[in-house]
């Protein structure tokens, strides 16, 4: 229990005439105001809405339920990057496995340059979607056996960073681990097909 004792003084000088009035210690219980205390304490914990980490927030787009609003995928719009080893990023352009190229995660001449210029050129060189609407880049993210999460946070990262509205992230093909085995070179998947 709690309280605060303080003994009368006084009454050790002179006084002059009069009765003498004895003075009662007076005690103070503080137990109910340290109660008081711990129950606010707890009030606060218990309603106050602590802050989310916004690292790792992504804005991945929307699913869409209906059929008819699937939008057709050009050739044109699809950027293609497979994360390996080493931080090492390959990239290509199409659906198709050809033209495999290497970079990094360097600031302004690694990937990042490499996205914005697809989004960029997707619009002044893909045609027209069906209904009449301009297009916009699509990014395929697949990570190949050995890469590490910080590449996949980098990435995710720049997708951020250069505003791309579209990407997905995927498996990697048997043809494109097969393409990076062969240090970029692959045939198309059409020719794969037909053999």
């Amino acid at each position: 229990m709690a309280d605060i004792e303080s003994s009368g003084g006084g009454g050790h000088g002179k006084h002059d005439g009069g009765p003498r009035s004895k003075k009662m210690s007076t005690r103070v219980d503080l137990t109910p105001m340290v109660d008081l205390a711990f129950l606010l304490i707890t009030f606060f914990m218990l309603t106050t809405t602590l802050n989310k980490p916004k690292a790792m927030e992504l804005n991945m787009p929307k699913k869409v339920d209906n059929k008819d609003e699937q939008q057709d995928v050009g050739d044109c719009q699809v950027l293609n990057i497979l994360l390996d080893t080493l931080d090492q990023v390959w990239y290509y352009d199409g659906l198709q496995v050809t033209g495999l190229q290497k970079t990094t995660f360097a600031g302004d001449g690694g990937i990042r340059k490499v996205i914005l210029k697809k989004i960029k050129t997707v619009p002044e060189e893909c045609p027209l979607t069906k209904k009449g609407k301009k297009r916009d880049a699509i990014v395929l993210i697949k990570m190949l056996e050995g890469a590490r999460y910080k590449n996949m946070v980098d990435i995710l990262d720049e997708m951020d960073i250069t505003g791309c509205k579209i990407y997905a992230i995927q498996d990697a093909d048997p043809l494109e681990k097969e393409a990076i085995a062969n240090g970029g070179s692959a045939k198309p998947i059409e020719e794969k097909v037909s053999q």
